[in-house]
């Protein structure tokens, strides 16, 4: 005898149900409800669509034939959504013909059940389903542990190719002063939870002002404003960015004494203006990066807050975009290593 293959039951989901037929929406909620799942309803297309924006869901069962908005026209708008695609969606209908069927898979539709449903194959369906977005979520986190978020998404949104476009950003270039004599005199277990901690200080700085953190070299980190997401106020948002890093890093510092360890320094180099934004690397191995004098610059203008004796220097092009809220203080013109003309220096002092 043939042993049955049985679908492993889901975890419980929320579920939404959009059909125009009540004793189909009942049908359907209660079986679905015997599995443990949450099922709210729509009794239209434009109910459902309106209900499923609010991202609260992990899956649609969508009736096909339905008045003021049909299920052809919610599955095109959901596969144009960038965030409601990432959802499977089910079609259930009577119609049979194999047209529907292809213009639902064409549409994005993760499955398809004739009506009427029969109880096992939509138990198996749905727990299929949602096996899917699982691992497609699991995908999407694992993207955004060694990716920003912005660029995870990207990735996710139009896929991976070598290259890059012309962006007008800002860049932040940041390093701790004398980490190599502060690991030294530590064992390498200290110094690796000192740079965790640090790091995820000033992490949050630079995300939550819309930056992503492009490159961390040993103790030394990159950031970028403005790319791949735009932002009018990205010369702003990364000297922010920056000025909360130095508080945070007030506070850091005031932990290590309590415990009786080292406190650091960091230097703040910001630059605005023309870069390469893009992947670079091989098919096999890439990075989200920016190229150009503009990323170059910054990491000189961090480099000379050990001269300046201030901890956040910008350029020029960065100043023009503050406001009068922030205190700066004009430190004249320098030239830099690499760079035939002079660049003038201000240093941000803090934010009235």
């Amino acid at each position: 005898m043939t042993p049955v293959m049985k679908t492993a039951p889901s975890e419980p989901a929320r579920l939404l149900v959009v059909d125009d037929n009540m004793v189909n929406r009942m049908v359907l909620s209660r079986n679905l409800g015997k599995e443990g799942h949450l099922v709210e309803t729509a009794e239209n297309g434009k109910e459902g669509l309106e209900k499923f924006r609010t991202g609260e869901f992990d899956l649609m069962l969508l009736d096909i034939e339905m008045p003021v908005m049909n299920g052809f026209e919610v599955l095109e708008a959901c596969l144009n959504d960038v965030d409601l695609r990432q959802i499977p969606i089910i079609m259930t209908s009577a119609m049979e013909e194999l047209d529907a069927v292809v213009k639902c898979v064409e549409l994005g539709a993760e499955d398809y059940l004739t009506k009427p449903v029969n109880p096992v194959l939509l138990r198996a369906r749905v727990n299929a389903s949602l096996e899917k977005k699982r691992l497609r979520d699991e995908h999407r986190k694992l993207f955004r542990t060694f990716a920003t978020k912005e660029v995870a998404e990207e990735l996710l949104r139009g896929g991976f190719s070598l290259g890059g476009q012309m962006v007008t950003a800002t860049v932040l270039a940041s390093d701790i002063r004398s980490f190599t004599t502060i690991a030294e005199n530590q064992d390498p277990s200290d110094s690796i939870e000192l740079l965790n901690q640090y790091f995820s200080m000033m992490f949050d700085a630079i995300t939550q002002n819309g930056g992503i953190v492009n490159q961390i070299v040993g103790d030394g980190v990159l950031a970028v404003f403005g790319a791949p997401i735009f932002y009018e106020d990205h010369r702003e948002r990364a000297v922010k960015a920056g000025l909360q890093m130095l508080d945070l890093l007030k506070v850091f510092n005031e932990n290590q004494l309590a415990q009786k360890k080292a406190a650091i320094r960091i230097g703040i180099g910001i630059t605005s203006g023309k870069m390469v934004a893009g992947y670079t690397g091989t098919q096999n191995r890439a990075i989200y990066t920016c190229i150009g004098d503009t990323v170059n610059l910054a990491d000189r203008i961090q480099e000379y807050t050990k001269e300046a004796l201030r901890p956040l220097l910008v350029d020029a092009y960065t100043r023009e975009g503050l406001s009068e809220r922030y205190k700066v203080e004009d430190l004249g013109t320098v030239v830099f290593k690499g760079k035939n003309q002079a660049v003038g220096v201000f240093a941000v002092t803090g934010k009235g």
